[in-house]
């Protein structure tokens, strides 16, 4: 039988290596959501993360010494869209990783390797003010002012699961994350903020035939973009994270979740379609959850529209 402790720990090891995974994506971290793209160009993206860090437990669980090394390849594809005269696009991701933790769990080591999908998001994005759509003939008189838009982020429940263990890169249930950004050019720097709340279905096949639930994780981000005249651009990043109290079978694990977030992106285009993004950011302030550094390169092929 599991103790309400020991499922406690479990859980917070198993979201917390669930969520870095997660922000090996760059998801949490990911400036310019909100740019105007002229209509009709599609991308393709080839992205590499690697994670490292450590599990912050509450002081009264059994969990000591928790680390993990995540190592993560990313491929996606965009398109920019017109939806209604306004600007928007839909992107999917379908990440694939290699997971390997170790922590001592009352006192005994325990580990876990893992390779696998984590589980794919999809995500479409409509600006409604400020950024028209426009084909890429028409897009160079257009010059951004302020640019207010919303987005829905879909992960689907096809990562890779076992649910007889106890750390996994899927989570076996959906999520769903609706968001509202505003962007204000000035001059060559761009700020960007955002907030968002991600909600979650319930899991029924934790550790056998239990039910995990988890409250909705509250999130802001910042951004302030500097574009060099030469395409070039770089960000510098922070965002924070609330919430997401969890219990199994019904039974609450006190466990609110409060971490705060810093980085950075630089882009480099290498030609008129390709672009190299680089990227990294490190843990803040930890309340219970992940702790860790993630650095990262994507990618991006740009074709279609006239390109």
């Amino acid at each position: 039988m599991w103790t309400k402790h020991k499922l406690c720990a479990v859980r917070l090891v198993q979201f917390a290596l669930i969520m870095a995974a997660q922000n090996a994506l760059a998801e949490d971290l990911e400036p310019r959501s909100y740019a105007n793209t002229p209509v009709g160009i599609n991308f393709l993206l080839l992205g590499y993360s690697d994670l490292s860090g450590s599990v912050t437990a509450n002081p009264s669980v059994p969990l000591e010494d928790a680390k993990l090394h995540i190592k993560t390849v990313v491929f996606a594809f965009a398109r920019s869209l017109d939806v209604w005269g306004r600007s928007g696009k839909f992107d999917i991701a379908v990440p694939e990783a290699r997971l390997t933790g170790s922590a001592l769990f009352a006192g005994e080591p325990r580990e876990r390797e893992v390779s696998g999908l984590i589980d794919p998001r999809f995500r479409f994005s409509v600006n409604w003010y400020g950024a028209p759509a426009l084909s890429l003939a028409e897009f160079p008189s257009y010059q951004q002012d302020v640019i207010i838009g919303t987005s829905i982020a879909i992960t689907a429940p096809l990562g890779q699961y076992d649910s007889s263990r106890l750390v996994n890169l899927g989570n076996n249930r959906w999520s769903f994350k609706p968001e509202i950004g505003i962007s204000k050019r000035l001059g060559a720097v761009t700020l960007e903020l955002s907030a968002a709340g991600t909600f979650y279905t319930d899991n029924d096949q934790y550790l056998g035939n239990h039910t995990f639930s988890q409250n909705p994780v509250y999130q802001t981000q910042v951004h302030l973009i500097y574009a060099f005249e030469n395409g070039v651009w770089c960000s510098l990043d922070a965002t924070y994270l609330a919430g997401g109290n969890t219990s199994v079978d019904g039974v609450g694990n006190h466990d609110f979740q409060e971490n705060s977030r810093y980085g950075g992106t630089v882009t480099l285009p290498l030609n008129r379609n390709q672009s190299i993004k680089l990227f990294a950011s490190a843990g803040a302030h930890t309340r219970t959850g992940s702790e860790f550094d993630v650095a990262g390169v994507v990618w991006q092929y740009r074709f279609g529209g006239g390109l």
